[in-house]
C-alpha cells in the first residue's frame, strides 16, 4: 500500500520562505562587499587588509583619517538613504497601486527643493545644517497638502485621486522652485549642487540628525505588510476584510514622507532607486509585502552604493554624483518596466 503525507491545510510553504531567506541573505552578503568596496575606493585606494586594519584601529594615521573621516560616513549614508528610498517606493506603489509610482509622486522631493530654495533666498543659509530642516518641512508639507486634496470629495482618499494631485502639486512647486532660484543666484547655485544627488560632503552628524526620521519611517512601513496585502485585493475586499484602509494609507503617506523626505533633504532626488528597485525585488519574492520590504530595504543600498563607487572609478581623478550613475543604470530598467504588458496594475 502507497501511504501519502499531505501538508496539513493551510500550513505554510517552507521551501518558497526557504529560498527568499537565502537569497535575503546572500543580497546582505553583496551589501558587505559593496561597502569595503566603497571604504577601499577613492582618490587614494586602500588594499582591503588595510581598509580592514583601519576598522579596527591598528591602521596609519593617513588611512585612519580617510575611512573614518570621510568613506565610512559617506558608505554608512549611502545605506541609510538607499534604504529610505527602496522602502519608501515599495510602500508607494502599495499605496497607490500604481506599478510606476514613485515617491516624487506625492510632491516629496519638489517640496524638498522648494524648501532648500526658500531658505537660502531669504535667510542667506548655506550650511546643510542650516537648510536641511527647511528642506524637511517642506517635504512633508507637500505631502500633506498632497494628501488633503487627495481625499476631498466623495470616497475619500483613492490611488487616482492622490496622484493627480501629487502630479499637480509638484508641477506648481517646480515652477516656484525654478521662478526663485533664477532670481537669487545664491539660491541658485545651491539648489544645482542639491538637485545633482551626492553622498559626498556628508559626516556622521548630518546622519544622526536624519536617522530618527528615517527610522520611525521604516517602522510604520513594516507594521503596514499585512495591510498592504490585503489592499492589493481592492479597497472593498479589505474592509471585508477587517482593514481600516484610509488608516492604513494615511500610516503609508507619513512614513514615505519622513523616509523620503529625510533621504532627500541630505542627498538630493536620487532618481529610479524608489521605482525600479521594488519591481525587482517582487520578481525575486512575489507580491508578499512581508517580503518585499525587507528585500527593497536590501537591494537599494546596493544600487545606490554600487553607483557610488562606479562614480568614483570613471570620474577620476574627480567623480560622478550617484545621482547621475543611478539615473544611467535606471533608465533601462524604467524602458523595460514601461513596455511590460502585464505593469497595468499590481
Amino acid at each position: 500500500m502507497i501511504q501519502t503525507h499531505a501538508a496539513p491545510v493551510g500550513a505554510p510553504a517552507r521551501g518558497p520562505s526557504r529560498r527568499r531567506g537565502t537569497y535575503l541573505f546572500a543580497g546582505l552578503a553583496v551589501l558587505l562587499v559593496l561597502c569595503v568596496l566603497s571604504l577601499a575606493i577613492g582618490t587614494r585606494n586602500l588594499p582591503p587588509g588595510e581598509v580592514v586594519a583601519a576598522l579596527f584601529g591598528q591602521g596609519d594615521g593617513s588611512a585612519d583619517a580617510i575611512i573614518w573621516g570621510t568613506r565610512f560616513p559617506r558608505t554608512l549614508m549611502g545605506i541609510v538613504v538607499g534604504v529610505a528610498l527602496g522602502l519608501a517606493g515599495a510602500v508607494m506603489q502599495a499605496l497607490t497601486r500604481n506599478p510606476l509610482g514613485d515617491p516624487g509622486l506625492l510632491g516629496i522631493s519638489a517640496g524638498a527643493a522648494f524648501g532648500i530654495v526658500v531658505a537660502v533666498a531669504t535667510t542667506g543659509i548655506a550650511s546643510l545644517y542650516g537648510y536641511i530642516w527647511f528642506a524637511f518641512a517642506g517635504a512633508a508639507v507637500a505631502s500633506v497638502v498632497v494628501y488633503l486634496l487627495g481625499s476631498a470629495g466623495r470616497g475619500g482618499a483613492t490611488p487616482v485621486k492622490l496622484a493627480l494631485a501629487g502630479v499637480a502639486i509638484t508641477a506648481l512647486l517646480t515652477s516656484l522652485t525654478n521662478g526663485i532660484s533664477l532670481v537669487d543666484p545664491e539660491a541658485l547655485n545651491r539648489y544645482r549642487f542639491w538637485a545633482s544627488g551626492s553622498l559626498a560632503g556628508q559626516d556622521n552628524g548630518v546622519l544622526l540628525r536624519v536617522l530618527p526620521f528615517i527610522a520611525v519611517g521604516t517602522v510604520m512601513a513594516l507594521a503596514s505588510a499585512n495591510a498592504f496585502n490585503s489592499m492589493a485585493l481592492g479597497d472593498d475586499v479589505a474592509k471585508a476584510l477587517g482593514r481600516r484602509v484610509a488608516l492604513t494609507r494615511l500610516q503609508g503617506a507619513v512614513a514615505v514622507t519622513l523616509l523620503t523626505g529625510a533621504a532627500v533633504a541630505v542627498v538630493g532626488p536620487i532618481v529610479f532607486v524608489g521605482l525600479v528597485v521594488p519591481h525587482v525585488a517582487r520578481a525575486i519574492t512575489g507580491p508578499d509585502h512581508r517580503w518585499l520590504l525587507p528585500y527593497s530595504m536590501v537591494l537599494s543600498p546596493i544600487l545606490v552604493l554600487a553607483a557610488d563607487v562606479i562614480g568614483r572609478v570613471v570620474g577620476r581623478p574627480g567623480e560622478v554624483d550617484v545621482g547621475i550613475v543611478v539615473a544611467f543604470i535606471g533608465a533601462p530598467f524604467f524602458i523595460a518596466l514601461v513596455r511590460r504588458r502585464r505593469l497595468a496594475e499590481l
